[in-house]
C-alpha cells in the first residue's frame, strides 16, 4: 500500500514538474462552452481580462472545493487587482455538471467565478489544449469519482498562458505568484 501512495506521488510530482516546464505556447487554445446560465461563452468573452482557470468537478469531495475557497480568498487578498482577473471552473464531468448545477456550485465560493460546462466533445479539445487528465473511476458503493490533473492556468487578455500555479499553496501564496505574474498597476 505504502508503495502504491508514494507512486502516486511521484506521478503527481512528475505531471506537474513536466506541465510547468512546457513553453507557454504548448497550452491553452480557444474553447466555447456553457455557462451556468446555460449561454455559450468562449475565451473571446474574456478577451482584456487575465483569467485564473482551474479544471475540477461539483462532486469533488476535497481537491476542487478547497482550491476554489483558496482561489476566492486569494482574489480577495489582491483587492482591486482582482478585479481584472476572471476566476473560471472548467467541469470535466458534464454527465452530472449540467448549467443549473455548476453555477449553484461555484456561487458557495463567489459570485466573481464563472462556471464553465459543455459536452464531452466540447470538453475534450479544451482538456486536450490544457494537458488535463481526467479518469472516471467507482469506488466501492454507488456513483463514481473522477481523478484529474490539478493546476490553475493564468491566462492574460488574448488567451496565452502567462504563468501556473499549484493547487496546493495557500491563499497568500497564490496571491503572491498572481502579483508576480501581473504586470505593474
Amino acid at each position: 500500500m505504502l508503495g502504491i501512495v508514494l507512486f502516486l506521488f511521484s506521478g503527481a510530482a512528475g505531471l506537474r514538474l513536466f506541465l510547468t516546464s512546457q513553453q507557454h505556447t504548448q497550452i491553452g487554445g480557444p474553447y466555447t462552452l456553457v455557462n451556468g446560465h446555460g449561454q455559450t461563452v468562449s475565451q473571446a468573452d474574456f478577451e482584456g481580462h487575465y483569467t485564473l482557470l482551474y479544471f475540477g468537478y461539483t462532486h469533488c469531495v476535497d481537491v476542487c472545493p478547497l482550491t476554489l475557497a483558496t482561489v476566492s480568498a486569494a482574489l480577495d487578498e489582491l483587492g482591486k487587482r482582482e478585479q481584472n482577473i476572471i476566476p473560471v471552473f472548467i467541469s470535466v464531468d458534464p454527465e452530472r455538471d449540467t448549467p443549473a448545477v455548476l453555477q449553484e456550485y461555484v456561487e458557495r465560493f463567489s459570485p466573481h467565478i464563472v462556471g464553465l460546462t459543455g459536452s464531452e466533445s466540447q470538453l475534450q479539445p479544451v482538456m486536450k489544449a490544457f494537458h488535463v487528465s481526467a479518469r472516471h473511476h467507482a469506488p466501492n458503493g454507488s456513483g463514481y469519482l473522477v481523478d484529474h490533473s490539478s493546476l490553475l492556468y493564468l491566462m492574460d487578455g488574448h488567451n496565452h498562458l502567462v504563468g501556473m500555479i499549484p493547487v496546493d499553496a495557500s491563499a497568500h501564496q497564490i496571491a503572491s505568484e498572481l502579483r508576480r505574474l501581473l504586470p505593474s498597476p
